[in-house]
This record gives structure tokens, sequence and C-alpha cells, in this order.
């Protein structure tokens, strides 16, 4: 058995984010450690244990048969713990810790300014670290491998590891610049006619679009492809180019020209995200709740 003097409550919290990260530099960034830190932690656990708790197996980390057998009573040890010694409110007050949050530049800047300002009161050690955007299915990748802590995108069915919740739906409409030459007479034609713009992360010329068009036996010529939805307004207003984006993604809406789309185009619906991991993590649950609540309960989608 562990020889209990040897072991302090934050060695406990440290080989706890440990064992669920299974690789130092997660659990680092998780608790706002340094690497050093937090393996010099992990050596400490090894000695009082006395057992490796993570091995370097085909190149990743893994837990031993011991580290499997600490996971679960631990958890549930410094849940208890923290029930004695803190309310959840008190602990979140003091709590220091790095969220990551992944999701698309819209609605990302609005979502990050509210969400900043919620936490200031209630969380107001958390830092929040916004990850580039490239596609739903990278961020699924980022949350399994524990590079991304909640995601904000549109999801298809997901595994049970996983859980989603839908938070909001999007509508599309085909913006351009107001003086552009189509605005006069805009049908589907003249939609069609001009070269458009497609927002990807990783570089894609297809959209969603090109499927809907094709059940109707028509196409489309993408003039651009950009990786973030901030690049649209700018390229519309300089260009005779036209984008069937979501409303949301556009900030300025008076300086375009706005149509619905002259074919029915289906909208999606926008969920969050998490790994079921985080189940037991007070601060990434504050902050998904967080994140509920902006976005349903003060209608933050509809001032994006």
């Amino acid at each position: 058995m562990a020889n209990l003097r040897a072991l302090d409550l934050n060695l406990l919290v440290i080989l706890h984010a440990l064992l669920e990260e299974q690789h130092v530099t997660r659990a680092a960034r998780r608790l706002a450690l340094s690497q050093p830190a937090t393996s010099n932690a992990l050596d400490r656990c090894r000695h009082v244990f006395d057992d490796p708790l993570l091995e370097h197996i085909a190149g990743e980390m893994r837990l031993t048969a011991k580290a499997q057998s600490l996971k679960e009573p631990l958890s549930q040890a410094l849940l208890a713990i923290s029930a004695v010694v803190e309310t959840p409110q008190a602990k979140l007050t003091q709590a220091r810790q790095t969220v990551r949050l992944i999701m698309a530049d819209q609605p990302g800047l609005t979502v990050m300014t509210h969400l900043l300002t919620r936490l200031s009161t209630s969380a107001p050690k958390v830092n929040l670290v916004l990850l580039p955007w490239r596609s739903s299915k990278d961020a699924l990748h980022r949350l399994e491998n524990g590079e991304a802590d909640i995601a904000i995108s549109t999801f298809s069915a997901l595994p049970p590891k996983f859980h989603r919740q839908e938070i909001g739906y999007e509508g599309y409409v085909v913006a351009m610049r107001a003086s552009h030459p189509a605005v006069q007479k805009f049908n589907v034609d003249e939609w069609l006619a001009w070269p458009h713009i497609v927002v990807s992360g990783e570089g894609d010329i297809r959209g969603s679009l090109e499927g809907v068009l094709a059940q109707q036996g028509k196409g489309r010529h993408v003039g651009a492809v950009v990786p973030n939805f901030t690049m649209i307004e700018p390229l519309l207003r300089a260009t005779d180019m036209i984008a069937t984006t979501p409303i949301n993604c556009l900030s300025d809406t008076q300086a375009l020209a706005i149509f619905e789309p002259p074919i029915p185009v289906p909208g999606f619906s926008l969920h969050l995200a998490w790994h079921a991991r985080r189940d037991g993590d007070l601060v990434v649950q504050h902050v998904t709740e967080t994140l509920r609540c902006l976005f349903q309960t003060e209608g933050i989608a509809a001032a994006i």
C-alpha cells in the first residue's frame, strides 16, 4: 500500500489528470502547470506507488495495470474530498485550469466575448484557448486525443464516448456587395453565373452546396476558397463574387445585399460536443453549461 504520508492533495490532483489524459503535456496544459513540474509529479507518484503508471508502448503513453486500477477510485476520492472541503462555486472561483475550445471564427469571436465576460465572475482564473478550425472531423479527433476540451460545430450521430447537445440552428442566405450587377434581377441563373466563395479550413473546393445543386442538375463556379468566415465580407465588398453562407457568419449585413437562396438549401443544427472523460471535470462542465446558457437562454446565436 502506498505510504499516505508521502502523498499530498496536489499530487493526487496531478495524478488524476495524468491518468485521464495519458499524456504529460496534455495534463500540464489542463492544470496550467509546466511540463517539467508535471513530469516531476509523475516521478513522485511512481515512487509512491512503486509502479511506472505510464509507459511508452508503440509510440504512445499507456496506463499500466496498476494505473488502471487507480483511475476510478482516485476520481471518486477527489470528488468526495471536494464535496467535503469546498462548494462547487468556491472551487470554480479558485480553479486554475486551461480549457481548450474549437469552433469556426464565426461564431468564435462573439462566443469568446460573451464567454470571457461570464467567466470573469464565475471562474476568473480559468484560461480559454481557441484552437484553429479545420473541420468537424478534425474537431472530433482533437476531442479524442485530448487536444481540445469542447467543440462547437455540426456533428452527426456520435459514438458513446462523445456527448453532443444541439444548441442552435443555422440557415443559409446569399450575400453579395450592394452594387453587384445581380442585385436588380436576382434569380437562380444570376446566382450561379458569378464566382462563389467557399469557406474551408482544409482547402476543399467543394462545399455542402454542391450536393444540393447536383440534385437539381446544376453546378457553380468556385472562384475562391478561404480558411475562415471573417474573410467573406471584405472579398464580397471588393469583387463580384457571391457567397452562400449562414446568416450568422456575416457581421455587417447592412453593407451587403442579402437574398434567400433561389432554390431550397437545407440549414443545419449547431452542436456542443465533448469527450465523456470530461464528465467529471468541474471546470470543463461549467464552461459547457455556460456556453449552453449563452446559446439557448440568452439567444446568443441571434446576436452572432
